[in-house]
């Protein structure tokens, strides 16, 4: 909703921040504020309840070379490591076995797909108005705890893509990453390029919401990749060497 998501974006990067592992400890930091932030939020709809409402969050902060994605819920985050797509985060879906163990062990169930037979995430920020879906020691079947991942971003690095899930309803990792390199190579606007992305997932019957950001690690734009020449090793049959003998011999005569 869009309460919740606006009391994120302005909130999370304060709690992150700000929390006492910043910057040495700053998986501990990131995934800290995260709860910060779903605890603040609770105490906002106790006062307004009019800020009922839930949102996934998926924050990726860069510091030296070092990328860190922090995710809770279905968004995602897909690196473009010289052609290859490289998954930054976890689709946090309740029919996912790891998300489903945790949510029963949590005394909650999946239905159909859906978490206590309502929501088709199982981690996101805010929801505290849904009975049965959150518990003040944080151990709910709906979790604000993110998943963090890191990486050391090299030469090959050359982008991020984070979108929203109407966007990977339509495209998978390796196909966006396609998609967004040929156009990046062509204008090299990272921006123009997140619009071509919605205008090509539009296209594509996105039934969902659909955000997308590019960030590029490079001020240049992607090489054109060559693909290496096979070595073709050339072997021939003792069968077929005589097979050729004849054939020649029989020209000769």
């Amino acid at each position: 909703g869009k309460h919740a998501a606006d009391f994120v974006c302005s909130n999370l990067p304060r709690f992150i921040v700000e929390g006492d592992g910043f910057p040495g400890e700053i998986e501990k930091a990131v995934s800290s504020a995260f709860l910060q932030t779903d605890a603040a939020f609770a105490d906002a709809c106790s006062v307004n309840s009019s800020l009922a409402s839930g949102t996934t969050a998926l924050a990726a902060l860069i510091i030296g070379r070092s990328l860190l994605v922090a995710n809770a819920g279905d968004c995602r985050a897909v690196v473009c490591c010289r052609g290859k797509a490289v998954e930054m985060s976890r689709d946090h879906k309740p029919s996912c076995n790891r998300e489903k163990m945790r949510i029963e062990a949590s005394g909650g169930y999946v239905y159909d797909g859906y978490l206590n037979g309502l929501l088709n995430v199982a981690r996101a920020i805010g929801d505290w108005h849904m009975e049965g879906m959150k518990a003040c020691d944080g151990l709910g079947p709906l979790s604000a705890e993110p998943e963090v991942m890191m990486r050391n971003l090299t030469e090959e690095d050359e982008f991020l893509i984070i979108g929203c899930d109407g966007m990977w309803d339509v495209f998978r990792s390796q196909n966006a990453v396609d998609f967004a390199r040929r156009r990046l190579q062509e204008h090299n606007d990272p921006v123009a390029c997140c619009k071509e992305l919605v205008d090509e997932a539009i296209k594509r019957k996105s039934g969902d919401n659909l955000s997308v950001v590019v960030v590029c690690f490079n001020s240049i734009a992607p090489p054109v990749l060559t693909a290496p020449r096979p070595r073709v090793q050339r072997s021939i049959s003792a069968e077929g060497l005589k097979e050729l003998q004849g054939f020649l011999d029989s020209l000769a005569d």
